[in-house]
């Protein structure tokens, strides 16, 4: 399953998945470099981040705010 980290609170991450439900994963189990707006999947009992899928989707988004303000 893929997530994106929407935000951390405390010592968890508040993540959504696909299906738009958030779930809560504790911080110490995701990559130490793990920042909001990234994108992970678990595989293989871990937790991964998909950093090019990630930088992808905030350019996407980079995009997108730039037309509204054009």
């Amino acid at each position: 399953m893929r997530y994106i980290i929407d935000r951390f609170e405390g010592n968890f991450a508040v993540c959504e998945a696909p299906d738009r439900t958030m779930a809560t994963i504790e911080r110490a189990v995701l990559p130490q470099d793990a920042a909001e707006g990234d994108i992970l999947t678990f595989e293989n009992g871990e937790y991964v981040l998909l950093k090019e899928e990630t930088q992808k989707r905030r350019e996407s988004i980079r995009k997108k705010m730039d037309a509204l303000w054009e």
